[in-house]
């Protein structure tokens, strides 16, 4: 049974002897039902808001059938998991149609004015009392599911709205990058060629090395740049998965054995945690390894001496997931949430598209990638279908 489920109804108190008394009420305003059910949809249409979300005759009938049957079994239980479904769909239903949830309210207390209006008829007033408590503590846990279920569906709702905001702010971005990058691209080449002719020219002509100091400078500026230009083409047009069978843990091993030597330079320890066995999946073997390589990068730049990067690889049947964790002091509250935004970066040097990369490569995959951190570090974890 639904945790929530026995939480409510410990909550409103309905127990054995509330239930017992639903039970013998159900015969009695069973032939009610009907007339219960044209109230609630008069009710319906006489609110513009809520008849407007209204299709027609059909859908009211097939409705009206389900709110009978919704009476009934509300009435009889029991109140299991097969009731908390059904409950929980009527919430899902509201979103879904686009029914504001405050009607679910007004139009709860359609049904409980009607079932208290007649039990005051069927019942003597000593006995009527108990029965109405114990429909209001039912309706009281109908209304909790359907509201906890609305409000699901609607921060699910905002949530995807919000991912297709920023999917169309992203493919904005990527066109301009890409269109930017293409347009510098050209005179960075031209001045790189004429650098390095100047170059062989000063160095035939002349062997005054501080004269080629500013022509060197220049070129490795040029380098530099170059570099932020590819990682600008990275982040605008991600490539085409082309996924084979590789191991992960050779994957990831590769990239600790090349970011070692820069984990000792800082004096920190870089580890490797992953089973002898290998982890296979069908993955672009060098873009894993680039999304790898700008994780670790990261954990490295984070610690200081005496810090540590452990890097783990494991799997389930259907996932392979690869972890990065550091003992660095956390990424700042007010960075977290823009973590994968292109060009925001947190380093004084830092482009911004490594974490946009990242993000973009994983999803290239099918998979997912998410993060804790605090003041003792960071873990991120990224999981990717192996098949």
């Amino acid at each position: 049974m639904s945790t929530l489920l026995d939480e409510l109804l410990d909550y409103v108190g309905l127990d054995a002897a509330d239930h017992a008394r639903l039970v013998a009420l159900h015969p009695r305003l069973e032939p009610h039902f009907p007339a219960i059910a044209e109230r609630f949809y008069e009710a319906v249409w006489a609110h513009p808001g809520a008849a407007a979300v209204m299709s027609g005759p059909a859908q009211v009938e097939r409705l009206r059938v389900t709110l009978i049957d919704w009476m009934s079994s509300g009435l009889l239980g029991p109140y299991d998991e097969r009731f908390y479904e059904k409950r929980s769909r009527i919430g899902r239903r509201h979103v879904q149609i686009g029914l504001a949830h405050h009607y679910m309210f007004t139009s709860m207390n359609v049904v409980r004015t009607a079932y208290q209006d007649l039990i005051t008829e069927l019942y003597p007033p000593a006995e009527a009392r108990d029965v109405v408590r114990a429909v209001n503590r039912l309706l009281d846990v109908e209304l909790a599911i359907m509201v906890r279920h609305y409000q699901l569906d609607s921060e699910e709702k905002l949530i995807a709205r919000e991912r297709r905001m920023q999917v169309d702010r992203m493919t904005a971005m990527q066109t301009m990058t890409a269109g930017l990058a293409h347009e510098v691209r050209n005179p960075l080449n031209a001045a790189k060629l004429q650098l390095e002719l100047l170059d062989r020219r000063l160095r035939r002509q002349l062997d005054d090395a501080r004269l080629l100091e500013p022509s060197s400078l220049a070129q490795k500026e040029i380098e530099r740049l170059t570099a932020l230009l590819d990682d600008f083409l990275a982040f605008a047009r991600p490539p085409e998965l082309d996924a084979h069978e590789a191991d992960l843990v050779e994957i990831v091993r590769h990239v600790c054995d090349l970011e070692r030597i820069a984990a000792e330079q800082r004096g920190a320890t870089l580890e490797l945690r992953a089973e002898g066995a290998p982890i296979t999946a069908r993955v672009d073997a060098p873009k894993l390894q680039q999304i790898v390589l700008n994780l670790v990068r990261n954990a490295v730049e984070a610690v200081s001496a005496n810090g540590k990067v452990i890097v783990g690889v494991e799997a389930t049947h259907d996932e392979g997931i690869i972890s990065i964790a550091d003992t660095g002091p956390g990424i700042p509250p007010a960075a977290r949430a823009r973590i994968y935004e292109p060009f925001f970066s947190t380093k004084e040097t830092g482009t911004g598209l490594g974490m946009s990369i990242v993000h973009s490569l994983v999803g290239l995959h099918g998979g997912s990638i998410d993060f804790d951190t605090g003041p003792q570090g960071t873990l991120f974890r990224v999981r990717l279908p192996r098949r």
